[in-house]
């Protein structure tokens, strides 16, 4: 059963987050991906290859998924208070075009934000908002995730629009537990990347930049 955030606060590092108006999630660095673990998501046949890069706008990371599921993240908490914003730049340079997104057959996305909220005392009870870079629906578009209905994915892009071109888009997290989990929010307790491939047997490529939350 592929549910990322199932093992999400098991292995990811911790960091510390001071009071701001921006807050960088990543910073795309060969120091810090030296300390992320990579885990390959359960049932998986392969990781997905990331690797870093850069452009006048900074630090990227290239994800390769090639019938593959693993993920990078932090647990770290924000301030959905001061913050609620979470704000993406990414592009998809290869798609998986054609596939059923809300079927479990279909369940991949080239590139994928998780949010985690903790609401009880293990890792199944976690909920999460998946951003989601979809390569078959509207940006708008949401479902639950076909393995759990605590794991929503909510389309911020779509290489119906925007394929192999870099995107800057901005979600309220805040609001964003309120409309899918009916929760009042003030704090959230991981963010994760994944690119994955592992359902619909698909080869992705994409790039991941600039991920912080902000006030406004």
């Amino acid at each position: 059963m592929k549910i990322f955030f199932r093992f999400f606060l098991t292995f990811f590092i911790s960091i510390n987050i001071c009071a701001a108006d921006e807050i960088k999630v990543f910073d795309f660095t060969e120091t810090e991906l030296a300390n992320l673990q990579v885990r390959k998501v359960r049932g998986a046949d392969n990781k997905t290859i990331y690797t870093l890069g850069s452009n006048e706008n900074g630090n990227f990371i290239k994800s390769v998924a090639d019938n593959a599921a693993s993920g990078l993240g932090k647990e770290l908490k924000i301030d959905l208070n001061k913050t609620p914003f979470i704000n993406i730049t990414w592009k998809i340079e290869k798609d998986l075009s054609g596939i059923k997104e809300n079927t479990k057959k279909g369940h991949d996305f080239a590139a994928r934000v998780f949010v985690i909220k903790k609401t009880g005392a293990t890792p199944l009870s976690n909920r999460a908002i998946n951003y989601v870079f979809s390569s078959n629906n509207e940006v708008g578009t949401n479902f639950p995730s076909p393995y759990t209905k605590k794991s929503i994915d909510n389309v911020l892009a779509s290489t119906k629009s925007n394929l192999d071109e870099w995107v800057t888009v901005k979600a309220n997290v805040k609001k964003d537990f309120k409309r899918f989990h009916d929760l009042e929010v003030n704090e959230i307790d991981g963010v994760a990347i994944m690119s994955d491939t592992d359902n619909s047997k698909m080869m992705s490529i994409a790039y991941f930049q600039n991920i912080y939350f902000s006030s406004k």
